[in-house]
């Protein structure tokens, strides 16, 4: 970890925390003018933390602070996610791959930040999640699918039910209340990147599965004592990596 303090950020308001991360890409040519960007005083903008392409991870902003990375938006009906949220910029110009060192330092890294805060899975989320009017990052390139078999994410499985609106299901995630043609294509850049015309009983049957998911996990978050499911599989992940690696469980 490289300590590359930002001087853009401010506390956290209202008594707010953490419960949400905010996946985004910078956009930029490279590591060096990102970094000068997320910490000039003029810009405005910082982010919790910046992964490499090649794995090294930078960060900018304590996480009991309020780094400026959402902007406007909402997510599950509140604003302000800046004061609920972690937020992560990764290196990639917008339409490239997302290299194996950074995902492997995201998913690292991501498994503390959700353990330190006892985030869900669903609360890992993306810019263009939260701002579907006028953001598309991470992009159609990121492997959401990836995250949720670490259970650092969700993921919806086959058989979900059909029949069920789509703007309900939409509703029941977390998805702001815009123009259906664009909550549609913000729901696609993230579970169906590349699909294109009208909704599809495909695009109901995704989301109504992600709300069962999220329904099942409330319950098992809300019983006495109960450790998450997401939570084991993603340490039992890790140990079978270090085990592989020969560092040891």
């Amino acid at each position: 970890m490289i300590r590359h303090p930002s001087p853009n950020f401010g506390p956290r308001r209202n008594g707010l925390r953490p419960e949400l991360v905010v996946l985004h890409y910078t956009q930029m040519p490279d590591v060096p003018s990102a970094l000068e960007r997320l910490c000039a005083l003029e810009a405005q903008v910082s982010a919790h933390y910046l992964i490499g392409a090649d794995g090294r991870v930078w960060q900018l902003v304590e996480e009991t602070a309020r780094a400026w990375h959402a902007g406007a938006g909402s997510w599950g009906g509140r604003g302000d996610v800046n004061s609920r949220s972690i937020g992560i910029e990764l290196d990639n110009d917008g339409a490239s791959p997302f290299a194996a060192p950074q995902m492997q330092a995201l998913e690292a890294l991501l498994g503390g930040v959700l353990h330190r805060w006892a985030i869900p899975p669903a609360g890992v989320i993306a810019h263009s999640d939260m701002a579907p009017e006028r953001k598309q990052d991470p992009g159609p390139r990121f492997d959401w699918r990836r995250l949720a078999l670490l259970g650092l994410s969700i993921w919806p499985r086959p058989g979900g039910d059909a029949g069920t609106p789509l703007p309900v299901s939409l509703d029941r995630l977390g998805y702001p209340e815009v123009a259906p043609p664009l909550r549609l294509a913000a729901f696609r850049l993230r579970f169906r990147p590349g699909a294109q015309g009208p909704e599809a009983p495909i695009d109901r049957a995704a989301a109504a599965d992600l709300v069962a998911q999220l329904e099942v996990a409330n319950t098992d978050r809300s019983a006495p004592g109960t450790v998450s499911p997401h939570r084991d599989r993603y340490r039992t992940t890790q140990q079978v990596r270090r085990s592989v690696r020969g560092d040891g469980i």
